[in-house]
């Protein structure tokens, strides 16, 4: 199975749980696939690279890392991006996929965003981190 194959299964699945009122306006975290060695797990204030895929409840895709080749590169747990990712991004380790089920309460809320995210959308995430530097690095 490709990897868009298993995302819109992934998503599909994380739809219905959803739309069975699971996650109650929670941040959902479910980890696809674990790293055997992993000698750090982020923290607040480490940059970090994330490649992802961002769809709607649908299953309409709004935006991919991917697609421009590059991953997101942002400093974790300081406001750099939604609070659904600032928060379902932490513990994570390099080589480390998740799909993160985001309410909008921990993303765009009552004003969407960009015209391709609806006011109030529940947003569906597959992340993979790709690299960390720990802040203690960053002197």
């Amino acid at each position: 199975m490709n990897f868009k194959s298993l995302t819109l299964l992934t998503l599909a699945t994380l739809s219905t749980l959803v739309s069975a009122g699971s996650n109650d306006g929670k941040l959902t975290i479910t980890v696809r696939k674990q790293v055997a060695n992993c000698p750090y797990r982020t923290q607040p204030g480490d940059t970090v690279k994330v490649h992802y895929r961002g769809a709607l409840e649908d299953g309409t895709e709004f935006d991919a890392s991917y697609n421009r080749g590059q991953p997101i590169s942002f400093r974790l747990g300081v406001g750099q991006v939604i609070q659904g990712w600032d928060e379902g991004l932490l513990e994570m380790c390099v080589g480390e996929q998740r799909d993160l089920v985001i309410p909008p309460s921990m993303a765009y809320g009552d004003r969407g965003a960009g015209g391709l995210i609806p006011p109030r959308a529940t947003l569906f995430f597959s992340t993979e981190l790709v690299e960390v530097l720990p802040a203690r690095d960053e002197l």
